[in-house]
């Protein structure tokens, strides 16, 4: 069912710069800014929006994904990872590849090639990246085996006992194609390799060891057989590109194991670090680690976003990361050194045998956390006198002190924001008119902890969110933000609640913010559309400039995605996936949906 509610709005101008009008990469582009520079939908019509058309896939399992357009085609995967294509103006159905395979995990969309009249979509299946001619989907035979590379190969490792899956697509660049990958985050796990590959053949270019092999750079900061035993530093959240300069950025997460680390003592670059990569040739230009031997699965969980602020009265070609712990990171792409003050911090050492925490991780001075990091005992829910009972009474068995806290044994420790950010894999939009960066968080507590396992080390306890007994985040609101930060001052405009649960909003307990998944989208009709919260099936838009809702519509399932939006015969669409299944008592399913305005309601620009 789909419905939606107009909020009333006044008339504001707005005057936009920038000719992107289609939607050709993940992430709207290689900058990762998820900006489209259309304005046919705007601040005075978006009330208007209606459903131009809906895809059902025919599946159920989640969508955590966003589809790519070129020349009037949208491209997009279902939710066990068969590639299809639509026309865009209509939802036509043009052609289905189905590998044969049931995909597992999140796949969050497809690469788009062009080389004269090759026109190829490169499709990931688990272990495999298929290249599909974009006319038909059919496998192109001269790529790989059979139209087909396996990521299991070429790590150094024995290929039958790797785990490697592609959940995020990589980029493009010139004739290759640039990839990371999914990994086990326990032991054994597979090296999170950075890996090229030709677009034409398949074959691998270059790798970038983000677990450094003897005498490589950084191979100090492991054990000493590390790069022949852990895991992970893997890139499974997508990268961006600086074309012009030909530089790939790239974020890595946690090693493996994500909790214990005592078989990888040191740092252990170059896990959860920025990396910027000659795009050529995968050779290391600068690197910045965001979490140093980390314990508390903080990966990198978003594409970096390659901005151009102004400061000063000078302009910086920068490059934004947000984080799972809530900060933003903001830094010279040209050579890695932070655009605002980062502070090293001293914090607690491990209790646990044979670990040893880093003693600093750095803190960015500017902007602020866009998530609550301390829990304390003020800060619990008050929905009900019982909830509230049995959330102080839980609390005071936890240990809460913050960041950077290492995992106790016997102890529950507090992850606040969770193993789920903060941040997460939608990442941010930005407007470069403005320089102002929308950030979507999670905002609520998980506990996790260490016991003794049988090889005399310590395992993870398991991802516990802190819930109350009905099942509702037992921290005070808000649990899900939307915030629009100056990235030219470090400054925020406004940070307003994102979604609420149906339930709740009946009994007068409304605005909470609820844990989302996707991303915001911005644009130059004054908009920011953003679905991905989990319990409201909500798609909404808000203006841009303060945060106010302009307008929702209901849809068929949670959109746990990223919405894009493109110019098709005219028309102004916006889509988004629509799969729910991210989190308890949510249906799943498979529909892609269209919104744009009425028949000759289009011409009316703002």
């Amino acid at each position: 069912m789909l419905s939606i509610t107009a909020v009333a709005i006044l008339p504001v101008l707005f005057l936009a710069q920038g000719q992107r009008r289609s939607w050709s990469a993940y992430g709207g582009g290689p900058e990762q800014i998820r900006y489209s520079s259309l304005r046919q939908i705007n601040r005075t019509n978006v009330r208007q929006l209606e459903v131009a058309w809906t895809y059902d896939t025919g599946e159920m399992g989640g969508m955590q994904t966003q589809p790519v357009i070129v020349d009037g085609v949208l491209y997009a995967c279902t939710p066990t990872h068969k590639t299809f294509a639509l026309q865009a103006a209509t939802g036509k159905h043009r052609w289905t590849f189905d590998p044969m395979i049931v995909g597992r995990g999140p796949n969050r969309g497809v690469m788009y090639w062009a080389g004269g009249s090759d026109k190829r979509v490169f499709a990931a299946v688990d272990q495999y990246v298929y290249a599909l001619d974009a006319g038909n989907g059919r496998p192109i035979a001269t790529f790989g085996s059979n139209g087909r590379i396996d990521l299991r190969l070429d790590l150094g490792r024995d290929p039958q006992g790797q785990s490697v899956r592609l959940t995020s697509p990589g980029i493009i660049y010139k004739d290759t194609f640039i990839i990371g990958g999914r990994v086990g985050e326990g032991l054994p796990s597979s090296p999170g390799y950075i890996r090229a590959y030709d677009a034409r053949t398949g074959k691998l270019r270059w790798t970038f060891h983000t677990i450094p092999n003897p005498g490589e750079a950084g191979y100090e900061t492991w054990s000493k057989d590390s790069w022949t035993i852990n895991g992970g530093a893997n890139n499974w959240a997508g990268m961006a590109l600086d074309e012009r300069r030909g530089i790939a950025y790239i974020p890595t997460g946690s090693a493996a194991a994500d909790f214990y680390g005592a078989n990888r003592i040191g740092d252990n670059l170059f896990a959860n670090s920025l990396i910027a990569l000659n795009a050529d040739t995968g050779k290391r230009l600068w690197h910045f680690q965001v979490v140093r031997h980390d314990l508390w699965d903080r990966d990198l969980p978003s594409p970096p976003s390659l901005v151009t602020l102004r400061q000063n009265g000078q302009t910086i070609d920068a490059v934004v990361q947000t984080t799972k712990h809530g900060f933003v990171f903001v830094f010279d792409r040209t050579n890695g050194k932070p655009v605002f003050p980062v502070e090293y911090r001293k914090f607690p050492a491990s209790d646990v045998p044979g670990e040893i925490a880093a003693d600093t991780q750095p803190v960015p001075l500017k902007p602020k956390p866009f998530a609550r990091q301390l829990l304390t005992e003020d800060m619990l829910t008050t929905r009900t006198p019982e909830a509230h009972a049995w959330a102080l009474e839980a609390f005071r068995k936890l240990r809460s002190a913050g960041q950077f806290v290492p995992l106790s044994a016997g102890k529950e420790t507090v992850i606040f924001p969770g193993f789920d950010g903060g941040a997460e894999w939608g990442g941010s939009a930005f407007d470069p008119e403005t320089g102002m960066l929308y950030v979507n968080a999670n905002d609520l507590a998980w506990t996790g902890g260490l016991a003794p396992n049988d090889a005399g080390g310590y395992r993870f306890t398991g991802y516990t969110r802190f819930l109350d007994p009905e099942g509702y985040p037992a921290v005070a609101p808000p649990w899900g933000t939307l915030s629009a930060i100056n990235l030219n001052t470090g400054e925020y405009a406004w940070q307003i609640p994102l979604g609420e649960y149906p339930e709740l909003a009946a009994k007068g307990i409304n605005n909470t913010g609820t844990e989302n998944y996707g991303g915001p989208m911005v644009t130059a009709g004054g908009l920011v559309l953003i679905a991905a919260t989990n319990f409201d099936k909500k798609f909404r838009a808000f203006d841009k400039a303060n945060g106010r809702l302009l307008w929702e519509g209901t849809l068929p399932f949670a959109g746990n995605a990223t919405p894009v939006t493109f110019e098709a015969d005219g028309r102004q669409f916006v889509v988004i996936a629509a799969g729910g299944g991210q989190a308890r008592r949510v249906p799943s399913g498979g529909v892609y949906v269209a919104f744009a305005l009425p028949r000759g309601e289009e011409k009316r620009d703002e």
